[in-house]
Parts: C-alpha cells; structure tokens; sequence
C-alpha cells in the first residue's frame, strides 16, 4: 500500500488499468449519501430483540450480530432479513409460532429507520439543514465532475428501489445517474449488486477496467473485483460526514478495495489518478 502524495488517498492495487473509465457505479448510502448514518444501530436491536424475545441478551448474542450486520453492509436488506429468521430459529429462544417471516423483520427495522430519516428529510425541506450536512463531504462534486466528462453513472443499493429514487433526488444526486437508479425490489433473483454489473458489463461489452465502483460496503467492493472492475473503497466517517471509519477500513480492505479513500474531498486528486493524468 503507498499513499498519493499530498493526499490521504490509499493505492493498495498500482496495477489496475488506468485512463480507461467508462462506466462508473456508485453506492448509495454511506458513499453519497448520510440520510441513514446510523442504521447499524437501529437494526442492532431488532435483530437482537428478534434472536432473544422474552430473554436478557446475552454478549455472545449481541457480538454476532453485530459481526453479521458488519459482514453483510450492502446487500438487500431483506437478504438480511433472510439471515436474521436463520439465527432466531438457530438460537431456539422465542416460541416457533412467533417466529416471523423476513419481511416481517424488513418491516419493523425500516418503520424504525424511517423515523430519522424522514427528520433528516424534513429538516432538508425546511432549510434547517444543508446538502452539505446529509452528503460526504465533495461526494455531489465529484459526481458532477465525472458526470461532465461524459461518463456513463449508476446508483446500485441494498436500499428498497422507490426509497433509493426519492432520497437521491431529496439530495439532488439524481441527476447525475442517467444510467440508472437500482434498488431492492424483491428476491435476489430479482436484484443484486453483482447482477447489475454484470448487466453493465455485458450490455456495452465492456472490459474490467472501463467500469469504476465505488463504495463503503464490502459486497460491492467484491463484486466489483469478482468481475474485474476498479474497486475504489470509500471508509469514511458518517456520523461528521468526511474523514476515516477505522472499522471500514478493515471491511474494504478485507474485502481486496484497490483503493481506499476517506471521502471525495480530494476528489480531483482521484480523478487525476484513475484517468491517468497526474
């Protein structure tokens, strides 16, 4: 790993194929947007009060979710929802009559996240807060750079797609994705991150490295590698908005990023960087 000069922006792969960028896909929550810094610690709960029901959480319990929660950043979260069903019937302590199903779950994390987010939302419309204070610090700017260079954008999220579509216009990232906006909209089967690369791959017969992702969840980060793209992991701090997350830094990193940076402040640096031209 060496670092670019004058920068905190981290090179772990010098061997990627620069100046060939084409297509690129970005994440949406914790790469571009911060509407819902803070979900691990709504799902945290419901997962652990779904797994012990009517019994005092146990430390063993609380620390396996919170390494599943960590494990599984970024895909659907009704995928997660289907993990969540498989520890309560694992740990045998609230009656199988009582027992939900994912969606089940699904609906009491998301009527629990919802709540924030609408504030943050309301307080957006309100003039209360800025783009500034629910978005990565330079994330809009960046996309608006590579926008204007012709470049081919997507959003992909484990987000349900109608709630993916209404907070990236409620941030106005929206415009830059005329790509398209991808979001859960049911089974895996249906949707996924790797699915829709491969999709992008395939349908302008592009080459690994004229396709760019971006992203703070180690799915995406996999995906993009599994598939031969750039992999640029972005392990930044939610709660201040810019800056590094140390326990991102090992998920992206475990996950094989090929460069990691802790938000797009030094995005013309990057830029520079991944189109050659330092």
């Amino acid at each position: 790993m060496h670092t670019l000069p004058g920068t905190d922006i981290r090179i772990y792969n010098d061997k990627i194929e620069r100046g060939r960028i084409k297509y690129v896909i970005f994440d949406f929550d914790g790469t571009v947007s911060i509407l819902r810094e803070g979900w691990e610690k709504i799902m945290e709960p419901v997962m652990v009060e779904s797994i012990c029901g009517d019994h005092k959480p146990t430390p063993e319990i609380i620390e396996k979710v919170k390494r599943f929660i960590d494990e599984t950043t970024g895909i659907q979260t009704i995928l997660q929802m289907e993990g969540l069903v498989k520890l309560v019937e694992k740990h045998g302590l609230v009656p199988k009559e009582k027992i939900l199903d994912a969606k089940g779950y699904k609906k009491i994390y998301n009527d629990r996240l919802m709540v924030p987010v609408n504030e943050r939302i309301s307080q957006l419309e309100r003039g209360e807060k800025t783009l500034h204070d629910y978005t990565l610090r330079g994330a809009l700017d960046f996309c608006k750079k590579l926008y204007d260079r012709g470049l081919t954008m997507y959003l992909a999220s484990g987000t349900d797609q109608h709630d993916v579509r209404n907070e990236s216009e409620k941030v106005t990232a929206a415009q830059y994705f005329k790509g398209g906006i991808y979001g859960a909209i049911g089974s895996v089967e249906e949707y996924s991150k790797d699915k829709v690369i491969k999709q992008i791959l395939s349908e302008n017969d592009l080459h690994g490295s004229e396709l760019v992702v971006f992203g703070d969840g180690p799915v995406e980060i996999r995906n993009a590698k599994d598939n031969g793209a750039i992999a640029v992991g972005v392990a930044s701090d939610e709660v201040v908005g810019h800056g590094w997350n140390e326990a991102k830094i090992k998920r992206l990193t475990n996950a094989n990023c090929d460069i990691l940076i802790p938000d797009f402040s030094q995005g013309d640096a990057l830029i520079r960087y991944l189109f050659a031209e330092e």
